[in-house]
């Protein structure tokens, strides 16, 4: 059978712990890939794809609508496609894909489709100073991210993400804070050994370069790019900050980057802590419960429901 896989990031990291075997996907394609090969499988341009060997077509990647309108350009049939990420749509978009489940069996297709979508309005989306093509990656986050960016007009200090990945949540911030530095911290090469990933989440997040990261950048003049595993990767660094972004997915780092960075978050200012909620990553919220029992505190802090389950942490 071809079981091809659209996208080579988290998502199709997601897909291969989730159960499918990375020797039973033909390839992988991507609109902008970042080798020939993902977890020992190629990876094809989506024009590349072979419609007369493709069984079935899984789309990992989070832009549903572009990519759909992709798949209609391409003559892919919808019953050949399945959507894992589809939280911009009222409908289910795979309805017609009755193939999946005797490709993949009922208890995988079960642990792969979500279990519910968030859906802003077509006000909404007109009224965001962000393109769409962003907002339909997990829109409740960059909606809460745009709204607490009105808030820090008068916060002092500069901007910083720590987990960079391949930019897209920079981008945004780089976006609605033009005026702001913004320091990126990353190792654009995956995770430490501490940090004991999976095979499949390390190639993910190891599919990255810093010139790419800096290509889709709105005002990459404002940007300072920190490499390296944290905390090494400071150098030194003393700054204030008025919006920090912490997105490591693991303890150490998680706790790492909540010594350095709360400290020096402006009154006023807002730490994003990505992933407290999911399931998948525990040592997240962990390090926050440790942070915040070594301070002898209770930080002020409101949980979204974004595709991470993440945290706001006020000042």
């Amino acid at each position: 059978m071809g079981i091809y896989v659209w996208g080579t990031g988290c998502g199709a990291s997601e897909l291969i712990e989730a159960g499918l075997e990375p020797e039973r996907v033909t390839a992988f394609v991507d609109s902008f890939p970042m080798g020939e090969c993902f977890l020992n499988r190629p990876v094809l341009l989506p024009e590349q794809l072979p419609l007369e060997r493709c069984d079935l077509l899984i789309i990992t990647a989070r832009h549903a609508d572009a990519i759909g309108n992709r798949c209609r350009e391409l003559g892919i049939p919808e019953e050949k496609c399945l959507f894992l990420k589809n939280n911009m749509v009222l409908t289910d978009r795979n309805t017609a894909c009755t193939c999946a489940k005797d490709l993949l069996g009922e208890a995988l297709l079960k642990k792969l489709l979500p279990k519910h979508r968030t859906l802003p309005t077509p006000a909404q989306l007109a009224d965001s100073a962000l393109p769409e093509r962003d907002l339909s990656n997990d829109y409740v986050r960059l909606a809460t991210l745009e709204l607490l960016c009105r808030r820090l007009a008068d916060v002092p200090g500069a901007a910083a993400e720590l987990g960079v990945y391949r930019g897209f949540f920079a981008r945004c911030i780089n976006q609605l804070l033009p005026e702001r530095k913004l320091y990126l911290f990353d190792s654009f090469e995956g995770f430490s050994e501490e940090a004991n990933a999976s095979e499949s989440f390390q190639a993910a997040h190891a599919n990255t370069t810093i010139e790419k990261v800096l290509a889709i950048l709105p005002y990459p003049e404002k940007v300072i790019v920190k490499p390296g595993f944290f905390p090494e990767s400071l150098g030194g660094l003393e700054e204030q900050f008025c919006l920090v972004s912490l997105d490591v997915d693991f303890y150490q780092t998680t706790l790492d980057g909540l010594r350095y960075f709360w400290p020096r978050l402006e009154k006023g200012g807002y730490l994003l802590l990505h992933d407290w909620g999911s399931p998948k990553l525990p040592g997240v919220a962990k390090a926050l419960q440790d942070f915040e029992r070594e301070n002898g505190c209770r930080i002020p802090a409101i949980p979204l429901c974004d595709v991470g389950g993440s945290l706001i942490l006020c000042k």
